[in-house]
């Protein structure tokens, strides 16, 4: 016996309509599905009916804590796009990192769950790793500055949080919701 692949997360709303309309209308995932009281969604409805459930929560006492939800991308293009719909609407960013073998993007929902939109690079790299990312840049620049990167410290797990200090004043001279 063997797990195949994580399935679905189900996450409590205590704006149903609020949170149904973020997952379906900013982060673009499909509604398959619908009840008053449940949204069942994905970000490919042929092969898999639903990776995400918000459901209504009965009274204030339901709430999710997860430690983040995370939505693979296609491209970095991707990422780099989200970055900008998230200014353009002022969804609260808290950072875009390298971790070597992936580029993320993290942000909160409208109720405060931590997510992440990533995409996965070609390169590899101890975990935890962690450099802060600046997608206002061109790709082409980004992708060269995390291989250069992961060449010197791919195999050790590095993490430089004063990149992610200078990020977030780079997020405040932008204008971006941190």
């Amino acid at each position: 016996m063997a797990v195949r692949k994580l399935g679905h997360v189900g996450i409590f709303a205590q704006d149903f309509e609020k949170l149904r309309d973020f997952y379906s209308q900013t982060i673009g995932l499909t509604i398959t599905d619908e009840t008053p009281s449940a949204a069942f969604m994905s970000s490919n409805p042929e092969q898999e009916h639903h990776e995400l459930l918000v459901a209504k929560a009965a009274d204030a006492s339901q709430r999710t804590q997860v430690q983040q939800l995370s939505f693979s991308c296609q491209n970095l293009s991707d990422i780099i796009g989200f970055y900008q719909k998230f200014k353009a609407q002022g969804v609260k960013v808290s950072r875009a990192v390298s971790h070597g073998n992936a580029v993320g993007l993290y942000f909160y929902d409208p109720e405060g769950n931590h997510c992440e939109l990533y995409w996965t690079t070609p390169f590899k790299a101890r975990q935890p790793y962690g450099v802060a990312v600046d997608l206002t840049q061109p790709e082409a620049e980004i992708l060269r500055g995390i291989e250069a990167d992961v060449k010197i410290h791919g195999a050790t797990g590095h993490r430089d949080p004063e990149s992610f200090v200078r990020q977030r004043e780079q997020f405040v001279r932008d204008g971006m919701r941190v």
